[in-house]
């Protein structure tokens, strides 16, 4: 009994095995790089909890881009923008981390950018396969008619 598993011989061309290599090496390293990533974090040190995760608060300052004074800050590492908070228990003031919506825009319209710019890019390549399927196609007619 013959096993249905066989690979195709077009998955065999050194083009096609070199793009599967590039590929498989490129998500290991992300994959190797994540976990390599997560192991310098596990060793900091633990830092005290702010406030604004074990009480409730108030915001002082809505969301804003973080200023130079405040750039050397942790909360402002994380986005780019911070809000002035205070807590109610224990009436202290804290910056805490925030997404503003500009920079959520902004995000959106990348992502836009990115997913029209795959869709050409695919569109294009399909385009290019079918104009080659065919090309196939039309010599396959013209020998078998060459044939008779």
């Amino acid at each position: 009994m013959e096993s249905d598993c066989r690979i195709p011989v077009a998955c065999c061309r050194p083009r096609i095995l070199l793009l599967h290599a590039l590929f498989w090496g490129l998500v290991s390293l992300r994959v190797f790089g994540a976990a390599l990533l997560s192991e310098e974090k596990a060793t900091v040190k633990p830092v005290a909890a702010p406030c604004w995760l074990l009480e409730e608060f108030i915001v002082l300052e809505e969301c804003g881009r973080c200023s130079d004074f405040h750039a050397a800050q942790t909360a402002c590492r994380q986005t780019g923008y911070v809000e002035r908070v205070n807590c109610t228990k224990s009436s202290k003031e804290e910056y805490k981390s925030c997404r503003s919506a500009m920079m959520e825009e902004h995000l959106f319209w990348k992502f836009e950018a990115a997913t029209l710019a795959l869709t050409a890019v695919f569109a294009v390549l399909v385009v290019i396969r079918q104009r080659w399927l065919d090309r196939l196609a039309s010599e396959k007619v013209r020998r078998q008619i060459e044939s008779i």
